[in-house]
């Protein structure tokens, strides 16, 4: 099969899906541009096209990770149970960590000197958002709901990448129990 000559969108998510799952699979070191092209069967020439170098290609692939991520989460639209739309957001957070783990596992990858704060916070947006509404709605306690959003975001960030590592003990089951251990966080900010 041809090299693609054409440096457009298709290839450039072609890309980023190769390099996600070369650092999925053999972490942020192992990837190269030469890698990179042979994995999607284009050249390298097209890969500093589309990203410049690889501090691009890297940038962009945070950056992808990030906005698909976002995007999961924006398909939960907000209800008139704020504090369902926290457990249905989970639920979302789970879903696009099974369904796209390699990415998934891009958002916490060692990022050197990189700041995530920016992106970190663009992701938790919907939560906190959801938080406040629940607040406002008088279904949660008062108190800053950057906490109570960031208590949310560890029970499922924790066990989904346990779930994602085959790190669980057996008779355990994550996915058996993993709604109920968001009902169980959100009851407790309950008022």
């Amino acid at each position: 099969m041809g090299r693609p000559k054409v440096h457009d969108e298709a290839l450039r998510t072609k890309l980023l899906d190769a390099a996600a799952a070369i650092v999925f699979d053999h972490g942020m070191d192992a990837l190269s541009l030469r890698r990179l092209a042979a994995a999607a069967d284009t050249s390298t020439t097209a890969v500093y096209s589309l990203f410049g170098n690889k501090a691009g290609l890297v940038e962009s692939l945070y950056g992808e990770a990030t906005r698909r991520f976002g995007g999961r989460l924006a398909t939960v639209e907000p209800s008139s149970d704020p504090a369902a739309d926290m457990l249905r957001l989970g639920m979302a957070y789970r879903d696009y960590a099974l369904h796209d783990p390699h990415l998934y596992s891009i958002m916490f990858a060692q990022r050197g000197e990189r700041s995530a704060a920016k992106e970190a916070g663009a992701t938790m947006a919907t939560l906190v958002d959801a938080v406040r509404r629940a607040q406002a709605a008088g279904q949660l306690v008062d108190g800053p709901p950057e906490r109570i959003a960031l208590a949310c975001w560890g029970v499922a960030h924790g066990l989904v990448s346990l779930e994602l590592t085959g790190n669980v003990p057996p008779p355990l089951d994550i996915a058996a129990g993993y709604e109920d251990a968001l009902r169980a966080v959100v009851r407790g900010w309950r008022t």
